[in-house]
């Protein structure tokens, strides 16, 4: 079977992921489980010759030179897919994900849908889409972008590394650039982004302190800027941000970030029982007045106790997250507690919410 085969096939299994190493099984990701794609292993010659048939000349010699590839692929008529070219062991491997094509809304997500609409509504600042990687952060900002162009007449410039939503204007104008062929790194966009007078920018990941820098920069003159980390939580989130800088600019740095971060959306796909699929668990962080303080005086340990305590703002933790999903009866007691920051002490909730019960909501 050829690379476009295995991503059709992909695409029927309804996979997240699709992944070739020489002297293995190929396998795909579905619902976070791994399942052989074939029964037979693949030689490193299957695998090159794979990786050849989707690749540009251009990106096989960046490949040869740096031993790293991320770009996108699409097959007409049937999908898109991102992938990831790597070698190990001195034989290349190569890791696909599934992009959808249609743009989900918020509702479809099973998103905090009011949250979404009004962090997408803000006219400036820094809003962080944060989880490990295949969490739903990429799927997230592609809705909060999509509901933006379908509700406001703005200019959004994306840089991402690649391409993976792709965006049709509407009311807003979407210019979207990829590293490596629209510019040569999301420091070098940035740099000159102000010159194409955006409304909003999406920088596709924050990794090093010199895109945090513009990125912060960009948002202190007047954007609204979305980016994602990979960070489990909020307060690592926060965190996370100012370890960036020398520790001389910290106080600078928080109280910035005070100013300037208007929200942190936190992801984990739960896995459902009451059909297939997974569920977002999302710890949401907003710019309240008490936020504000307790970034700018470097008290990010008490900060999970405020979002717990300000759910009438729109907040909530994971915890609250996993009890919401179980009240509906979408997860069980065992998932919630395996997904949990905090084991014992959402044991210690349920037990509460029904006293004497060794289950909730099941």
């Amino acid at each position: 079977m050829d690379a476009n085969g295995y991503l059709k096939q992909m695409l029927e299994k309804n996979a997240s992921d699709l992944y070739f190493k020489a002297n293995t099984l190929p396998y795909y990701r579905v619902n976070n489980k791994l399942i052989p794609a074939l029964d037979s292993k693949l030689q490193a010659k299957d695998v090159e010759r794979l990786i050849d048939s989707i690749l540009t000349d251009e990106q096989k010699k960046h490949l040869q030179l740096t031993k790293e590839l991320d770009s996108a692929y699409s097959i007409s008529g049937v999908g898109r897919f991102r992938f990831n070219v790597y070698f190990q062991r001195g034989t290349m491997a190569i890791t696909f994900r599934s992009i959808k094509t249609d743009i989900p809304s918020f509702e479809e997500l099973n998103l905090p849908v009011e949250v979404m609409k009004d962090l997408s509504s803000q006219q400036r600042g820094l809003i962080l889409v944060t989880g490990h990687a295949g969490s739903g952060k990429s799927t997230t900002i592609a809705a909060m972008i999509d509901y933006i162009n379908k509700n406001f007449q703005k200019h959004i410039i994306t840089i991402e590394d690649p391409v993976e939503f792709v965006h049709t204007d509407d009311k807003s104008i979407i210019s979207q650039r990829e590293v490596g062929s629209d510019t040569m790194s999301f420091d070098h966009a940035l740099r000159h982004i102000i010159r194409q007078s955006p409304d909003i920018i999406f920088v596709g990941e924050m990794r090093d302190i010199t895109t945090m820098q513009t990125a912060i920069m960009a948002a202190e003159t007047g954007h609204l800027v979305l980016s994602t980390l990979h960070t489990i939580d909020t307060t690592q989130t926060v965190d996370r941000i100012i370890n960036f800088f020398p520790s001389h600019t910290h106080k600078q740095t928080r109280m910035q970030l005070s100013l300037l971060l208007k929200g942190v959306v936190s992801m984990r796909l739960v896995p459902r029982v009451d059909k297939e699929g997974r569920v977002p668990a999302c710890e949401v962080m907003l710019s309240t007045p008490t936020v504000k303080k307790m970034i700018a005086e470097a008290n990010t340990d008490k900060l999970i106790s405020v979002i717990e305590e300000g759910k009438l703002f729109g907040m909530q933790s994971f915890n609250q997250a996993l009890v919401d999903w179980l009240d509906k009866s979408i997860i069980d007691k065992d998932v919630a507690l395996n997904y949990a920051s905090n084991p014992d002490e959402l044991a210690l909730r349920l037990k509460e919410i029904l006293p004497g019960s060794g289950n909730h909501a099941m």
